[in-house]
């Protein structure tokens, strides 16, 4: 039911400030700079594609990404959250999967990359159940896992 009730939303003049307002809980709080910032950095960096993730008709959430290959020859998630009141419901994990559908029909692509803090055990919950694998590979403090697209 979830499924059906979350979209994914270009980043546009009448959503932009409702993903400013959303947070995450206390604990995420470390791992994850405010939306803000990664809207302005997308005005900066053309290839960054930000969206509003919607559940029903209300903004819940916000992902971006880069529309152009990077380390590990994949395109990479720079970010994807749900506001503290709506995490816990499943809707992040089907705004990823609908983001993985949008980021597979990027030309020539064939792994989508994360980073993340190995201590965020919500997102390794979260891109583990997706099928994204730890190769190993480390960037600063943070780990990159990867998802294979198959054609």
């Amino acid at each position: 039911m979830i499924k059906e009730n979350v979209k994914i939303v270009e980043l546009n003049a009448e959503n932009w400030y409702d993903c400013c307002e959303l947070e995450v809980s206390t604990e995420q709080k470390e791992y994850m700079e405010p939306n803000a910032i990664s809207i302005a950095q997308s005005k900066f960096e053309p290839t960054l594609k930000p969206y509003a993730i919607y559940f029903k008709e209300k903004v819940v959430g916000f992902l971006m990404y880069n529309s152009v290959r990077e380390e590990l020859d994949g395109y990479w998630v720079y970010r994807i959250m749900v506001d503290k009141e709506y995490q816990g419901k499943g809707i992040g994990k089907a705004a990823t999967k609908l983001m993985i559908s949008e980021m597979a029909k990027l030309p020539n692509s064939k792994k989508i990359v994360v980073g993340y803090h190995p201590e965020n055990l919500g997102a390794h919950n979260l891109y583990s159940s997706l099928g994204f694998i730890d190769d190993g590979d480390r960037f600063g403090k943070e780990m990159a896992v990867i998802k294979n697209i198959t054609e």
